[in-house]
């Protein structure tokens, strides 16, 4: 049995070790040793100057910044993030420098080391408080963006170092997959939905490539398909262990097995990292069945999929993904809790990933199924959402203001008693009256991309800092 899956890469990171001569230089020399340490203890690649390029293969000079510089840009596409680390003061024009002549333009990470108390003498003192201001002026000055420590200094050696390197990563990888994605568009949005209208040009000048195809198209590959292709029965029985169901009415999965194939072989072909899908209505008058389950696959493998041609969702959800290495759902903010104004219901009818459950079964539609019948309606994924930590985003086009927006949340999952029918989850989230007030005012649409991690930070200094998205994170201030 087999199903298409994304890989997740390891990210590489350039590291500049700044020094100062009229401060301690065997801190420095200490420092470039710890980097690479903990560089090595987190499984990160890295690539930094030798002892034998620079006076322990740190920067301070110009020389410094363009023997740095070289080695960096010799490895441009290798690098995905900077790291600047400064065990004294350091020399704001070294750092500065070596990322101007590099020519790279990715994250940067500022790091600062923390002085001791008891050693606070000319021998020891670091100064590296002061030197990463300096550092930050200039890079400032220069148009560079970066990333700043929670602390001010934090030794890095420290676990409190270490966590920020793991949030770097990610902040890394949001901004490298959203400036390459390719997402493919599987027909029209349904005619009912303005809600999800998008720009696909203003996509595009952020680096969001959109490939289209129409809902035609796949039902005459499919039409195409050899009867005996081992790649359907292959996905027969994919879909047939992917939940607890154990009863399948044989038409229905037959189509969606044979669905899976076109659409998988369609995704390789255009080398699509995720894509949208007019899951009604035509698919059902035309097909005769939903494809909820077979978009649940895709999204559980790392390749999202959201339902009813929501790019702008999509690509939320794609950004969740980035950001946690996790499946990412999209939902609809759907109702209120009882009376507590700090709870709400997430629904969608639905094509969730299965890891996003407690338990699953596949059902006929059950909604579609009402208005079509259950004969041309096959395909849903039904379940309670888990009870976690969870992350929500909304993208938005805004071609009034030629920008992209987006607004993001944290909450948590509930237990609190529900019976209701689709993917579903009571999620509790501090001042939700004032998020949805700004959801609406904000002219977002219906439905949020979901994750089951908490990612706010990471995916807003990603989108923020590095690709000049207006996004409001709500829980920052709370």
């Amino acid at each position: 049995m087999s199903f298409i899956k994304k890989e997740i890469k390891k990210n590489t990171f350039g590291v500049i070790v700044g020094n100062r001569d009229v401060f301690p230089t065997k801190l420095a020399k200490e420092g470039r040793e710890e980097i690479i340490q903990v560089l090595d203890e987190l499984d990160f690649d890295y690539l930094i100057l030798t002892e034998n390029d620079t006076e322990f293969g740190v920067v301070e000079t110009y020389e410094d910044a363009k023997k740095c510089a070289k080695l960096f840009r010799n490895n441009k596409d290798k690098i995905d993030g900077i790291l600047v680390v400064l065990p004294n003061f350091g020399d704001e024009k070294g750092v500065a420098d070596t990322i101007k002549l590099s020519g790279l333009n990715v994250p940067v990470l500022v790091q600062a080391s923390s002085d001791e108390i008891g050693k606070m003498g000319r021998d020891h003192r670091r100064d590296a408080f002061c030197g990463k201001i300096s550092v930050c002026g200039v890079l400032n000055q220069y148009g560079i963006p970066y990333t700043l420590t929670e602390q001010h200094t934090c030794p890095i050696k420290s676990e409190i170092f270490k966590n920020e390197l793991r949030k770097f990563d990610k902040i890394c990888k949001v901004v490298k997959s959203v400036k390459n994605a390719r997402f493919g568009q599987i027909g029209t949005r349904p005619n009912a939905f303005d809600t999800v209208r998008y720009s696909e040009k203003l996509l595009q000048f952020y680096g969001i490539t959109i490939e289209p195809i129409d809902l035609s198209e796949i039902f005459g590959r499919i039409g195409k398909l050899d009867q005996n292709d081992p790649r359907i029965s292959e996905k027969i029985e994919y879909i047939k262990s992917y939940t607890s169901t154990d009863v399948f009415p044989e038409e229905g999965l037959l189509k969606l097995a044979k669905l899976a194939v076109i659409v998988e072989e369609w995704v390789e072909e255009k080398e699509l990292d995720g894509f949208a899908f007019q899951c009604w209505p035509s698919i059902q008058d035309n097909f005769g069945v939903v494809p909820c389950a077979v978009m649940s696959i895709f999204s559980e493998g790392l390749i999202p999929a959201a339902c009813e041609v929501d790019i702008a969702g999509l690509v939320g959800m794609y950004i969740l993904e980035a950001a946690t290495e996790t499946p990412s759902a999209i939902l609809d903010w759907n109702n209120n809790y009882g009376e507590d104004p700090n709870k709400m219901v997430l629904f969608h009818c639905s094509n969730l990933p299965k890891s996003f459950f407690q338990d699953t079964k596949m059902t006929i539609h059950p909604i579609i199924s009402d208005q079509k019948g259950g004969e041309v309606s096959f395909g849903a994924i039904q379940g309670r959402i888990k009870s976690k930590p969870c992350t929500l985003l909304r993208i938005e086009t805004d071609d009034l203001f030629g920008e992209i927006k987006g607004i993001i949340a944290e909450g948590h999952y509930t237990e609190d008693k529900l019976d209701t029918f689709g993917g579903f989850g009571v999620i509790e989230i501090p001042e939700l009256q004032d998020l949805l007030k700004r959801v609406c005012k904000g002219g977002f649409a219906h439905h949020v991309a979901a994750s089951l991690t908490k990612a706010g930070g990471i995916i807003s200094e990603a989108l923020t800092t590095y690709l000049g998205w207006n996004v409001d994170f709500h829980n920052q201030n709370l």
